[in-house]
This record gives structure tokens, sequence and C-alpha cells, in this order.
């Protein structure tokens, strides 16, 4: 018997959730019993035969108090949740059953943009200049009104991954992309989530650098870095789709030290307490002086949260008493039950990932060489989450990739390259998506 064999954990996921797999599987190897809660249809009886608690994401008060009821029953030692959405709901429920986790307040000022910028700039953190509007405004006010300078980035306040962020630099690019994200907002798939903050659109001040990813962990409000990524792709726009994430960084070590005591003051300032935090800063180096610390540390999104997607494969960490290496997922439950991660470590070797971006919206019919691909030297893997005849969408609409490509070699700049090789390799296939054509009646 293991020392969590007869312990029980909640995840709670989305039922789209890339990453629900990785979680499942380390729970297993720690010998945990695991419980999930999802939102899926509430409407049939255990549909998936799973043993799930149907929640609703969208209403966390009532989700929390079923989790409450369940727990009357059934020991719960620890909830984790696993993506954006479930956030508030894993933060309410574990309060009420006094289980470790980030508070409510601090879960729901990472869910939304506006308000997380309010209290970081009111911290003295920098934060780009920000102002939001009702999702009803007409952006030509906006523009004549004279409340926004260019160039400028539009954005909503609770999706990801880049999803409905649009840079401006003109008056006419302004409207159209104001337009355009409120077309977004209006999707039914999006107002079935009653988030409050998608009644909005913020526009910040568009800010220069080059951008990283800080994987990180709050241990009873002590922060610990996990490990910092490099987004070698500049993402200047118009869209900012995610692509390169390469570990370790190669930024300078005083450089990267600034980034984590950043990211230390943020943490406070938003009242973040026990579990993941995902990250992202832009770095404006004063290249006039020739100093090693950066001009400005900005801070782009602090998230209640672990990486998304399947990204974490990326990862792998080192205990002393183990001679096996960690996953994120592991780690993260290790820390939702309590336990000190502070031995552990990133591995040495260099990794990344390739997020696949979609290069048209339509059908997705394939891949070919993809077998070349994976032979490339450094390359671990490669995984097509697209299936076959499913419609696909780019960026700022759409939000998923075709797939992911991993690779781990000796230094940041071969996995770099590996990465760019084997992505170069595949040959995508998407079709055009025909017009409906409406019978008259």
């Amino acid at each position: 018997m293991t020392e969590h064999q007869s312990k029980r954990i909640l995840l709670l996921a989305t039922t789209t959730g890339y990453q629900t797999r990785a979680f499942i599987e380390a729970a297993k190897r720690l010998g945990l019993e695991a419980v999930f809660g999802t939102d899926r249809c509430h409407v049939l009886d255990d549909p998936w035969q799973d043993g799930a608690l149907p929640l609703r994401f969208e209403d966390p008060e009532g989700s929390a108090r079923q989790i409450i009821e369940y727990a009357r029953g059934k020991l719960v030692s620890a909830i984790v949740s696993i993506g954006d959405r479930p956030t508030l709901t894993a933060a309410r429920a574990s309060r009420a059953l006094r289980l470790l986790h980030h508070p409510p307040e601090a879960a729901e000022a990472c869910r939304d943009k506006n308000l997380s910028r309010e209290r970081l700039r009111a911290a003295g953190l920098d934060v780009p200049a920000f102002v939001r509007f009702p999702l009803a405004a007409d952006p030509k006010e906006i523009v004549s009104s004279g409340d926004v300078s260019f160039p400028c980035v539009l954005k909503p306040l609770a999706l990801s991954a880049s999803r409905g962020v649009i840079r401006a630099d003109t008056p006419r690019q302004f409207v159209a992309a104001f337009e355009r994200i409120r077309a977004l907002l209006l999707r039914p798939e999006i107002r079935v989530m009653r988030e409050h903050s998608s009644e909005f659109i913020q526009v910040e001040r568009y800010v220069a650098g080059g951008e990283v990813a800080v994987e990180a962990a709050v241990d009873r409000g002590r922060l610990k870095s996990l490990a910092i990524f490099d987004k070698p792709d500049p993402l200047t726009g118009p869209f900012f789709e995610e692509t390169l994430y390469v570990a370790p960084s190669r930024l300078v070590p005083e450089v990267q030290a600034a980034i984590v005591e950043t990211l230390e003051r943020a943490v406070e300032a938003l009242g973040l307490y026990h579990g993941p935090v995902h990250a992202e800063f832009r770095i404006e180096l004063d290249s006039e002086s020739g100093s090693v610390q950066p001009e400005h540390i900005w801070i782009m999104e602090i998230a209640a949260r672990s990486i998304g997607g399947l990204c974490s494969r990326a990862l792998r960490f080192c205990h002393p008493s183990s001679t096996q290496p960690l996953s994120l997922e592991e780690i993260l439950i290790r820390l939702s039950l309590g336990e000190s991660i502070d031995p552990i470590r990133r591995e040495r070797s260099a990794s990344g990932v390739m997020m696949i971006p979609i290069p048209q919206s339509g059908i997705y019919q394939g891949v070919e060489r993809l077998e070349e691909a994976r032979e490339i030297e450094g390359v671990e893997e490669i995984i097509i989450t697209a299936r076959p005849t499913q419609k696909v969408e780019m960026l700022p609409e759409g939000s998923s990739y075709l797939g992911f490509i991993f690779a781990r070699r000796s230094s940041s700049v071969s996995v770099e390259g590996a990465l760019r090789s084997a992505y170069r390799t595949l040959q995508f296939a998407i079709a055009p998506e025909l017009p409906v054509i409406k019978a008259n009646a």
C-alpha cells in the first residue's frame, strides 16, 4: 500500500480538456482514487459510466455546494482544477471544505483581465495601460472620443490562449477588431458560459519586447518557479498565436531572477496562496545602457492554473528520493495534498513544444510525412489532436491547435531547431468549408 492509497482527489475538468488523461495517469501512479467533476449533461444518468459529478462551472457557487454535499458522504483529500473554467468552483469548494487552494477572490481576479490589471497596477507592477468598454459600445465613437491611442491591443476578458486578441494600429483597424471580437463573444458556445466579463472588451496599449512564460506553484503563500519558457517566435500581431515554448530560457540569469521576483510580487498582489500558476511576461530591455537588467517586465497574464493543452509533456522534474522523472501533473497533485515540492527541480536537458497552428479555417483532412517528421533528431513525440472531417478555425476566433510536437536535446537552440524542422516536414490538408445554402420554403 502506498502512502496515498486511502486518499481521494476530485479532478474538476471540462469535457473537452486535453490535460485530463495526464492527471488521471498521475493519480494512478500515486495510488490515489480519482473522481471527476465535469460540465457534462446533468440530465442523463451517468452517461459515461464513470461516476463523475455533473457540475455547471458557469455557476461556481451552485457547483461548490454540490461538491460539499458529495464530500459529506465521501472524504475528499484535495480538489484539483484542470484549466481555467473550473478554478472558481474549485476555490469555493476548497474553502468550504478547508482544503489547500487559491482563495476564491484570487481565482476570480485571475479569470478577469480587467480586475487582474487593476490589482497589479495598484501594487506598482508594470501592466500595459488599459481601459474596458461595454460589448454594445460603438467602436467609432470610442475612436472619435480619443480614449484610445495606437498601437493598441483589443481582447476579451475571460478567453484564453490568445483567442480574440487583436492588435490595431489605426482607427479603421480598431473598429474592425472591436466588431470581430464582439461577434466572437456573441457566439452561442461563449454566451452559454454566462461569464459577466464577456460583456466587455478590453483595450490595452501595445508593448514591445520578447515574451516568456513561467510555470510555477505557490506552496502556502511561497512561490516556487518550476520553468521559464522562451517564446522564440515574435508575437507582434495582428494576432498573437503562440507556437514555440522552449526551456530552459536563454535569458541571462539576472533577467530570469528579475522575472521570478516580479512574479512573486504579482502573486502577493493577487492573493494567490496554494496551487499552480501560469504567467506570461513581455521583457523590454534597455538596449542603450547595455545593462542586463530589463527596463520593464510587463505582466501580460497571471493564471491560477497550470500550462494548457498537452504542453506539460515538455516538462520533466527530478526528486532526490526518486530515480524516475516526475510529471507536472504529479507535482501539482502532491502539492494539492499538502506535500512539500521544495526539493523538486527541472531536468537538466533542454526541452520544448510546438503548438501546431491552424494555417487556414476549413475541414481538416489529414497530414502527410508524419513518420518522417518523427525521425528528426531530438523529436520525442508528435501528437495530432485534430481528427479527419473536423472543422478547424484559425485565430483569433479559433480555440485549438492541429496538434503538438515535443523535442528534447542538450540545448535550447537544438530543441528549437528540431521543432522547426519537424513542423516544416509536416504537410497538412485542410479543405475549404462549403457554404450552407438554404432551400426556399
